[in-house]
């Protein structure tokens, strides 16, 4: 060990490192692989409680990463609990030869327990820009503290060990998985990164919130995308639609989700100047599914909607408010759009193919599954409880436990001014067909942060997107699957103090283009050819 690995190692074992590290522009580019394995992560350079870790492999891969070939140290690690019960966080690192000196964390998604592929793009990065390994960015993640069972990321199971749970809800498991990785990142290279960024999804996306709220110099830029921040919130909402669709006759077969879906489009596409399949003015879109009753509201076929269940679908896309206060401060969830959730092609992530019964079916919606995973082991921590037992409008004995779980679940602070004056950036996107989390929830919190923080400082180190037509991760076939070069719009922003300027969003499958509007802005079919974006401005309103 070289005497200024010697040093470096000796001031993070007794320092917690918030931040970049100040000696990021020495050391080397490639990692010290072999001097990794064994190694043990003391628990004083971790700055929330665990028992430490310890490197339980290393080696150097070489695999193609964006088109590339990349050669990296690919190292997997686990960190010990303080409660012995509870499970391991375990973590995987690739330092790569070349290191361009950043770090990049990915977050996880529905309730995590896998460890994040570290080859993996952002989230809506276009297929044809390089992945940030394939960029030379030393990336990890973590299973954020559990390991989940055959039916992965709808493991909820974990929930009934506290620790495990404010791993993951709360993010604790973020700072301890951060604070290790930047350990062994200087230890790799001797020294520590320069940048530091993060990157998710749904849960990984209200993970980035995490991050900016909870440690706001552990990041210089963040990505944030279709963000679950208000778990509880959705949670309760999602609850309130499992048992309305249980209802006798109340839940829409596939066939009438398919015509519901073709009725908005009929009834909403063209609001935004063209009709292309997608959706643009979504505020402007307004469909009273009654449009589409059957006579007399009986179910007469797969044509048509019975009253039932158009009360099923008018619940799904209307807010939902609860009678009584929880201790996070929120009073609903927005409610899903009807242009979304019922289109044929995804059917998982909407309404299902099955409607919601104890047991909870496999294949009724990725939603319902969720709220029944999270009664069971998050609300009851009884695995043998019905689901729908519990009424999310009037929860009884429950509530106490809803209020508590409500101050770790929904990630609610929009005070991002510490996260702004540590020179943070956040690039915050979502699609506005998404499927499982509401972009409207998304909408409300960029609200309250300028609202909060102010119009003008919020410009300063923020950005909101909405992406028409595009759903949930760009699963299944969208009518619009959604793709951008944001990393490379966040370096230039961290690293040069240039903003992201006219971004243009391209359909990976057939390569048509739309501007980036701004959220409240959405794209306006102008004149010209519908599959550019330069035929489209971005306006403002419901027009």
């Amino acid at each position: 060990m070289s005497r200024m690995l010697a040093l470096a190692t000796a001031l993070v074992t007794t320092t917690v490192i918030f931040g970049p590290s100040p000696a990021a522009a020495s050391g080397s580019t490639t990692p010290r692989c072999a001097e990794l394995t064994g190694t043990t992560i003391p628990a004083a350079a971790i700055s929330l409680p665990t028992r430490g870790g310890r490197v339980e492999s290393a080696s150097l891969v070489t695999r193609v990463v964006s088109g590339r070939t990349v050669m990296y140290c690919s190292v997997g690690a686990s960190l010990s609990p303080k409660d012995l019960s509870a499970p391991d966080i375990r973590l995987q690192l690739a330092l790569p030869v070349d290191w361009n000196r950043s770090t990049m964390m990915f977050g996880g998604g529905g309730y995590n327990g896998t460890i994040p592929d570290v080859g993996q793009n952002v989230p809506f990065g276009r297929p044809d820009s390089p992945a940030p390994l394939a960029r030379g960015y030393a990336t990890y993640g973590s299973d954020s503290g559990h390991q989940a069972g055959p039916t992965a990321s709808l493991d909820g199971s974990f929930g009934r060990n506290d620790e495990a749970l404010r791993n993951f809800a709360a993010g604790d498991a973020l700072r301890k998985t951060h604070d290790a990785a930047l350990y062994l990142v200087r230890r790799g290279y001797g020294a520590g990164p320069g940048r530091t960024y993060f990157a998710g999804g749904s849960t990984g996306g209200r993970e980035a919130l995490i991050v900016a709220q909870r440690w706001p110099s552990a990041f210089d830029g963040v990505i944030s995308a279709y963000p679950a921040w208000n778990n509880m919130a959705e949670i309760l909402q999602l609850g309130h639609l499992a048992r309305v669709m249980s209802r006798p006759g109340a839940f829409p077969e596939p066939a009438k989700q398919a015509v519901l879906y073709e009725s908005v489009m009929a009834a909403c596409d063209g609001r935004d100047g063209v009709q292309d399949r997608v959706i643009s003015n979504v505020e402007g879109c307004h469909f009273d599914p009654r449009s589409i009753r059957c006579p007399d509201g009986a179910d007469t076929g797969p044509a048509c909607l019975s009253d039932a269940q158009i009360a099923a679908v008018t619940a799904a896309s209307t807010p939902f408010r609860w009678p009584y206060r929880i201790a996070s401060g929120e009073k609903q969830y927005p409610g899903f759009p009807l242009l979304s959730g019922a289109d044929m092609r995804t059917f998982y992530l909407g309404f299902g193919t099955t409607a919601p019964a104890n047991p909870m079916p496999a294949t009724s919606a990725y939603g319902f599954q969720y709220w029944d995973q999270w009664v069971k082991h998050f609300l009851t921590r009884d695995p043998g409880y019905n689901s729908l037992d519990v009424d999310p409008r009037h929860p009884g004995k429950w509530l106490p436990r809803i209020s508590y779980l409500s101050t770790i679940q929904d990630r609610n602070n929009v005070d991002l001014r510490p996260f702004a004056r540590a020179g943070g950036r956040l690039i915050l996107m979502h699609g506005s067909a998404d499927e499982l989390v509401s972009h409207r929830a998304t909408n409300d919190y960029y609200r309250r942060v300028v609202a909060t923080v102010g119009a003008r400082q919020t410009d300063a180190f923020l950005r909101y997107y909405v992406a028409p037509g595009a759903n949930h991760a760009n699963f299944g076939a969208p009518a619009f699957a959604a793709t951008w070069d944001s990393l490379s719009a966040l370096e230039r922003w961290v690293q040069d103090g240039q903003p992201p300027a006219r971004p243009v969003v391209q359909d990976y499958r057939d390569g048509r283009t739309r501007p980036l509007c701004e959220y409240p802005g959405w794209p306006k079919y102008r004149s010209g050819d519908p599959a550019s974006a330069q035929s489209f401005v971005c306006v403002k309103g419901a027009a």
